[in-house]
């Protein structure tokens, strides 16, 4: 224990991914640790992001499981949802998952002291205050307070549903507006378009999922289209949102040089996700913010060296597989005084639309433009066995490698199992394997991830071509 047993050796500032995984590396190390957190333990991605939209996704996916029963033989109804029911559905799993992760218990069996006293603040550079008014002192501070959801700074932005809130919503939707192509409003374009919303998506980039590969942008576009949903990508601008006489929500966009508009039952903005730093007063500690991040170095070091910030508070990756190894390294760097960084920096993401969709690594783009004679071979899910038994056919997976077909340079998959698919790869990719290496490995017999071994023995063939002449 320290002299002044207030003063901790760390304190961390939030209890998702990042800071729960900071606070246990550090308390591992032999630091005395307090946590604050001002919400529920878990973080955004447990308690109304990530868990509770694939617990949406699932119950989409059955939807359309129901509908294509008949072709099997068996005989039902047309699905309807009911949307309570699919609210507590989400509930109940998301307290499983709670249950399972019971990050108080481990605080405690860590001996850290967990503080949950409302939203803690800098009174200085090494205080913080809650606001119950408890006053933590701490040598090092690591900030992990996530992020949150952004409006639009427009007229009537209040009209709109945030991500978060969506299960909140009194009922069903009949007409669903989704301002945002990303990640997030592209999964919840699928579920509303699968629970028989008419949905209509917008968005400024000139394509949906603008930081994926194109064929991944132009795959789930495409099924998009095929499922009825308006995709109206490329828009000038969002103007503002009203109240319609009918209770409705009116949302007025310009597009195609002039204006339009639509009347809508819920308007989603899925329009960003900034760091949760509003108000944390890090001003009093001599940090200011950028573009509503806080900016740290690769060791996870603000410019205030004994304060840290890891996972989505210094505005890099955002995902929770990168927060828990930036929240151990800055657990490190503050308590040893060493300089880590996270390892091999390979990020899978991708989401479960319909059909899912993934990337790693660099996209066809990137790669060419670091060398035109890159090799890239591309696998239609309509040639693996397993997809089509499952009447799963729609997809492919794309291999992206070094003009020598030495190092796999990226993967991108639009298909079943995609996400489960590019992991696969990422492994591979870790790894160091090669090509020829990965051909060669011997993928189970009816599997999706087969289509991996069908790919790189396809790369081993393929001849480098500049783009230009493929």
């Amino acid at each position: 224990m320290p002299e002044d047993p207030t003063v901790y050796d760390v304190a961390v500032i939030g209890a998702g991914p990042a800071g729960t995984a900071a606070a246990l590396r550090a308390a591992e190390l032999g630091a005395t640790v307090v946590v604050l957190e001002a919400g529920r333990l878990g973080g955004t991605c447990v308690n109304t992001g990530c868990v509770p939209t694939r617990v949406l996704a699932k119950t989409a996916r059955l939807v359309r499981e129901v509908r294509a029963a008949g072709a099997y033989g068996i005989g039902v109804g047309a699905p309807t949802v009911d949307w309570s029911a699919t609210v507590q559905r989400v509930a109940e799993r998301v307290e499983q998952v709670r249950s399972i992760k019971r990050e108080a218990q481990r605080f405690a069996e860590a001996g850290i002291e967990l503080v949950q006293e409302g939203r803690a603040r800098f009174e200085d550079d090494r205080t913080l205050v809650t606001e119950s008014g408890r006053r933590v002192t701490a040598r090092a501070i690591i900030v992990c307070v996530g992020g949150r959801s952004r409006r639009l700074p427009i007229p009537g932005a209040e009209l709109a549903t945030v991500p978060e809130e969506v299960l909140r919503l009194p009922s069903l939707p009949r007409r669903v507006a989704v301002i945002g192509a990303g990640n997030t409003g592209a999964q919840l374009t699928t579920v509303f378009s699968a629970f028989g919303s008419a949905v209509t998506l917008l968005d400024l980039a000139p394509r949906v999922l603008v930081a994926s590969d194109e064929s991944i942008s132009e795959a789930v576009a495409n099924a998009f289209g095929e499922q009825g949903v308006d995709v109206r990508t490329g828009i000038d601008g969002v103007d503002r949102l009203e109240r319609a006489p009918d209770g409705a929500i009116t949302l007025t966009w310009r597009e195609g040089g002039g204006p339009a508009s639509a009347d809508f039952d819920v308007v989603l903005m899925a329009t960003g996700w900034p760091a949760d730093v509003e108000d944390l007063g890090l001003e009093r500690a001599g940090i200011q913010t950028v573009r509503s991040s806080v900016p740290a170095d690769r060791y996870f070091r603000t410019v205030v060296p004994h304060i840290l910030a890891a996972g989505d508070t210094n505005g890099r990756d955002m995902l929770v597989q990168a927060a828990q190894f930036e929240g151990e390294a800055a657990a490190e760097n503050a308590v040893l005084g060493v300089d880590r960084r996270t390892p091999q920096h390979l990020l899978p993401a991708g989401g479960f639309t319909d059909p899912d969709y993934a990337g790693v690594g660099l996209t066809e783009a990137e790669a060419r433009a670091r060398d035109l004679e890159c090799v890239v071979a591309t696998v239609r899910y309509a040639d693996l066995d397993r997809a089509v038994i499952d009447d799963r056919e729609r997809g492919f997976l794309k291999l992206i490698a070094d003009r020598r077909r030495e190092l796999l340079l990226g993967a991108h998959a639009v298909g079943e199992n995609a996400v489960e698919v590019i992991q696969s790869v990422t492994t591979a990719m870790a790894a160091g394997i090669d090509v020829s290496t990965l051909a060669n490995v011997r993928f189970a017999y009816p599997t999706y991830s087969a289509v991996v071994g069908i790919a790189a023995r396809e790369l081993t063939r393929t001849p480098a071509l500049p783009a230009t002449l493929r």
